[in-house]
């Protein structure tokens, strides 16, 4: 290929912004002549790589725009360090069957129990999925609420939670919620009823949430929604930030 023709072809692809072609297409060029691979074939090599790279970019996206504190994955995770989980079923999970069937996921146990770790690592294989998913901490979420009623948007910042394939709650219970709190969190639970799925962690479990908020009755209502559709898990084992010094301990 003369230097002109690839200059032009190189030109053409910036132009139409094909990124992933214009990044492997010398090799790919170099693998079809070497292979004798038809025009098709070499086209399909060439399309093969610029889909994979805007899958790569929408997955990207999604996983931004998720707003996880960080990024962990269920491989990552210590099933060993906390026997009260069942391995299997958490795996299960990650097939995402959960969300089309517009369940819930809810995390229970003592601080540091990895509640947050397995939220987060079932959001980005949402996200890989190329599901709509958003995570934020309740106290956040309830600002954004309260704020949103006092400002006039509460109804749009509602609407925008409702259409979320995945809406990740994390941390209820580390604060107390306000009467106004609970029945703005209840509109949100019962927007998202049988319509999206949300992964909710706390440190409390339901008989302990009358702690948490000011009106039982709302409480009772909300507990109600979530659990109706529900794959709950209880986690009772140590927390991870202690392992380290567990281990430093038994050592001596």
């Amino acid at each position: 290929m003369s230097n002109k023709l690839t200059s032009y072809l190189e030109s053409q692809m910036q132009a139409l912004k094909l990124k992933g072609m214009l990044t492997h297409y010398r090799e790919i060029t170099e693998k079809a002549s070497q292979n004798n691979l038809s025009y098709t074939e070499y086209l399909s090599l060439l399309f093969e790589e610029e889909l994979k790279r805007k899958n790569d970019g929408t997955v990207k996206t999604k996983i931004n725009k998720a707003r996880f504190p960080f990024i962990k994955t269920l491989e990552e995770f210590d099933f060993g360090f906390q026997p009260s989980l069942r391995e299997k079923e958490i795996i299960a999970l990650s097939f995402l069957e959960f969300i089309e069937k517009k369940e819930n996921v809810i995390f229970l146990g003592p601080p540091g129990v990895g509640k947050t770790h397995l939220s987060v690592a079932l959001g980005i294989k949402a996200c890989m999925a190329k599901y709509r998913v958003v995570f934020i901490t309740a106290q956040k979420l309830l600002e954004e609420l309260m704020l949103s009623a006092r400002d006039g948007s509460l109804a749009d910042k509602l609407l925008g939670y409702s259409r979320l394939n995945l809406l990740i709650i994390d941390e209820l219970g580390y604060m107390p919620v306000s009467k106004e709190q609970a029945n703005l969190l209840f509109r949100l639970v019962s927007m998202r009823y049988e319509k999206g799925s949300i992964i909710l962690t706390s440190n409390y479990n339901f008989n302990e949430w009358g702690e948490i908020f000011s009106d039982q009755v709302v409480a009772a209502a909300i507990i109600d929604r979530l659990i109706h559709h529900a794959r709950i898990f209880y986690i009772n084992g140590t927390s991870y930030r202690l392992k380290g010094k567990l281990k430093t301990a038994n050592n001596r």
